[in-house]
């Protein structure tokens, strides 16, 4: 074999906010949905009477011998009694069978190590139960199963529902009142279990040797009244830097989660949330039913504005949404995070409540609030070089209720908007034309970041369709712009404007995202009232106001492009309902900014540390424009609908589109890019010996377009779609004639890029036609590629002898040496 496939495939993914928490996909913890019997009400302290169980003499002590007055008492969730390094919990029997979750957060921990403080380690469901001798058990609460306690297969579901029992406490004395139960829970907290975990699957948790856990301290224990936190210090071993101890200090939330849980709002795939599930169990049932419920805060009106809430009035909720600044956050930055939070009070004006939602400092000076109780949500700042942001949140898995969230926001993202805003709005606004913006562009970018991040915390997921839904030249129009803003969404990653051109005048304002029509859509369906009794009722009221809106206004299309990867429309960092023309106007823009580069960079005591990363953010983003125009190749389009909506559910990208997008390639690419190697720029960032990007990407796009997956995907869109997609024998002749249209001259003289364009056309053909695999093989595909080629001999032989100078002989004689020997090597097999 002579050939050699130049280089890998294309792969343009670029992600922004990729983080390890809900706010990208939700970890499913294997929990399950506990059915029992009302526990006692809470609020009542003397409402429950334990009968005293036999136990031996001496075993259980009288409640004095035991908390004597040397312990500190605090009254919470339950009480806590510490004396010392003796730490006694004192279990109210009203508490008994409730759902309790325990989450574990970083304090304080190592540089180095992917994680700050605030982070999420570990997090359970538990609850405390009374066992059959003199003991009080933990058990892990597992939502998976549910069935109505009426059913006759109740019975099978509780007993194939067991949930794990996790430790078991000695009771070393009865409540004064005889209605709860003291334990003693120092060896427990300094142990490894649920309380000291740190989960495999965080950084840290990767990065220290978790069972070496020693040297355990408890720092501090406070009591609140639906929750109990604790910190304990640590040591572990490193993975990193074995025989270096890792010192950590974790944050313990234990918090009641509602008694009666809140009433689910089931999941609809036309609108973006975040899901949990259990499967429902019914004697009627002839197959198992898989319920998904949505993520949401319970938004519920104060008790007297219940009757308006009902008409539709604005009402005030009885607990808004309030998330605190970090008060390590720099002080320019905190009004701009508080902006982007409020900026979903619109949005939920359009859900039926006002003064809904509020971001706030945190009072440093007052000493009644504790940064790391639980009852409070956090924006968390990270000194980090991250460039990130994500919005987790923590919910009851009974329910879907958001019980509290903690943003986590890197220092370093400002770096990334930095690039970002200048790649793609340099040529519009020439505030984009410095190495360090002002403070009020930086300021308006990361609100909207901001706004980003709280739309996960609310629940909503990302929603990289909705800037298909805008038409391309209306990204053009100021008075489009002023009314819908350039995408439907903020949780799209549609970042900036690129489309807009110098003479089109648009200002700032409308190169960046806001709060759009579907999020506030999206915000009215997760959290209006629907006037149903039941979420059953709930979930047929709600799909039917989804078919009727989207019927309305197709602008509130959810494209799901994180588990949906197929349908071009759902793409991250496009805009526009056309990729070709909206690529085609972001080069334009690039081709203005390349020039300016060095002018553009240039910093008072700098030696030129900008100038090579703006020159790669440039090459990145000109590959995005690509990789956005490639996926309408063989693609096809997939909408989701009522099962009594018309029309298909799946449909090809037009056969125009696809041409057009070969025809982008040949202008954009093919025609060598000269513009990409200016001078003024690559004689200060690039060694002659670096790979020339030009010349990469031309082999990696063609390779791309020749690749037998994607010539499997025509062939496939033919066969269900017929003439009105793009065929494989189409295809291959348009690209056949971009490549090799030199041929065609009196005198053929090719350059360097001409040459290794046709040898990565040759070297991509050979690759398939030498495959064994039956896949490839035994397919149309194969069999016109092979004409393909055997055409191409005999181009390559009639222009032998029209090459204008040697190299172009040389190329041609080298060319037609391959071809011969692969045919020969196939034949001889």
């Amino acid at each position: 074999m002579y050939h050699t496939r130049l280089l890998k495939k294309l792969l343009f993914f670029i992600f922004l906010f990729a983080a390890s928490s809900s706010a990208f996909g939700q970890t499913k913890l294997p929990v399950k949905l506990p059915i029992r019997l009302p526990v006692a009400d809470t609020t009542k302290k003397d409402s429950v009477k334990l009968p005293v169980p036999f136990t031996p003499p001496g075993a259980i002590k009288k409640y004095e011998d035991v908390v004597n007055k040397n312990f500190t008492t605090q009254t919470g969730l339950f009480t806590v009694h510490q004396y010392r390094d003796t730490v006694y919990f004192e279990i109210p029997g009203s508490l008994l069978g409730r759902d309790i979750m325990v989450i574990n957060r970083l304090s304080k921990g190592p540089g180095g190590y992917g994680m700050h403080a605030g982070e999420e380690l570990d997090q359970k469901t538990i609850r405390f139960e009374k066992g059959p001798d003199s003991s009080v058990r933990v058990r892990y609460t597992l939502v998976i199963n549910e069935a109505d306690s009426t059913s006759s297969i109740y019975k099978a579901v509780i007993s194939s529902s067991l949930d794990p029992l996790v430790t078991s406490f000695p009771i070393k004395a009865y409540s004064k009142d005889s209605s709860g139960f003291v334990i003693d829970a120092s060896k427990f907290l300094k142990e490894k279990n649920f309380v000291n975990n740190i989960s495999a699957s965080t950084e840290l948790g990767r990065g220290v040797t978790v069972q070496s856990m020693k040297d355990v301290y408890i720092e501090s224990i406070h009591a609140y009244p639906i929750n109990v936190e604790i910190t304990i210090s640590k040591n572990f071993d490193s993975r990193k830097e074995p025989g270096t101890p890792v010192t950590v200090e974790s944050h313990t939330s234990f918090i009641a989660l509602p008694e009666v849980p809140m009433q689910r709002r089931y999941f609809d795939p036309r609108v973006g949330y975040f899901a949990d599930y259990l499967y429902a169990y019914g004697d009627e049932q002839q197959k198992s039913e898989k319920r998904d419920f949505i993520l949401r805060w319970r938004l519920e009106p104060k008790k007297e504005d219940i009757g308006k809430w009902k008409r539709g009035v604005l009402v005030e909720p009885a607990k808004p949404i309030v998330i605190y600044i970090d008060p390590a956050t720099p002080k320019q930055w905190r009004p701009y995070l508080i902006q982007g939070i409020n900026d979903w009070q619109k949005a939920f004006e359009q859900a039926g409540f006002k003064n809904a939602i509020f971001g706030k400092e945190w009072p440093e000076n007052d000493s009644t609030m504790q940064i790391d109780d639980a009852r409070y949500s956090m924006l968390n700042y990270f000194p980090s070089e991250v460039m990130n942001a994500y919005g987790p949140n923590v919910h009851d898995p009974r329910s879907g209720e958001i019980i509290q969230t903690h943003i986590g926001w890197y220092h370093n993202v400002m770096s990334l908007l930095h690039n970002w805003y200048m790649v793609q709005a340099a040529a519009t606004d020439p505030a984009a034309r410095k190495p360090k913006f002002d403070d009020g562009l930086m300021g308006e970018l990361i609100r909207f970041v901001s706004s980003h991040e709280v739309g996960h915390t609310l629940g909503l997921r990302h929603n990289f369709g909705s800037s298909s839904r805008t038409p391309v030249d209306s990204l053009r129009s100021r008075k489009y712009l002023d009314a819908h803003g350039h995408t439907a969404s903020i949780m799209d990653y549609a970042r900036f404007n690129y489309v807009a051109q110098p003479e089109d005048n648009i200002p700032q304002k409308n190169l960046f995202p806001h709060i759009g029509e579907y999020d506030r859509w999206a915000i009215e369906w997760g959290y209006k009232y629907s006037g149903a009794a039941n979420a059953g009722e709930d979930h047929r009221i709600m799909s039917k106001r989804v078919s009727e809106r989207l019927a309305q206004n197709p602008r509130l299309w959810f494209g799901d492009g994180e588990t949906v990867k197929t349908d071009p429309r759902n793409q991250t960092e496009d805009l526009g309902d056309d990729a070709v023309k909206a690529s085609t106007y972001g080069i334009k823009n690039l081709r203005r900014i390349v020039p300016n580069l060095y002018k553009w960079t240039l910093e008072d005591g700098g030696v030129q540390q900008n100038l090579p990363d703006m020159y790669k953010a440039v090459r990145d983003q000109y590959v995005r424009y690509l990789n956005h125009v490639l996926k309408n190749i063989g693609g096809a389009y997939r909408t989701v609908k009522a099962d009594d909506e018309p029309g298909d559910r799946f449909s090809p990208v037009p056969k125009d589109l696809q041409e057009r997008a070969i025809a982008f390639f040949d202008q954009e690419v093919f025609t060598t890019p000269t513009w990409l190697l200016d001078p003024s720029v690559t004689n200060k960032t690039t060694e002659p010996a670096d790979p020339n990007f030009v010349q990469d990407i031309q082999v990696r796009l063609l390779n791309s377009l020749l690749d037998i997956t994607l010539l499997n995907k025509l062939m496939a869109n033919t066969e269900q779609y017929g003439d009105n997609t793009l065929k494989v024998e189409d295809y291959v002749n348009n690209i056949h004639a971009r490549i090799w249209k030199p041929l065609s001259a009196d005198s053929i003289r090719l350059d360097r890029y001409q040459r290794n364009l046709q040898k990565a056309y040759v070297g991509a053909l050979l690759e398939i036609l030498l495959n064994k695999d039956p896949g490839i093989t035994e397919n149309d595909a194969y069999s016109i590629l092979w004409a393909d080629l055997a055409r191409l001999k005999k181009e390559l032989q009639q222009s032998s002898s029209k090459a204008g100078n040697t190299l172009t002989k040389y190329h041609f004689d080298d060319l037609q040496f391959r071809i011969q020997n692969t045919t020969t090597v196939k034949q001889g097999n």
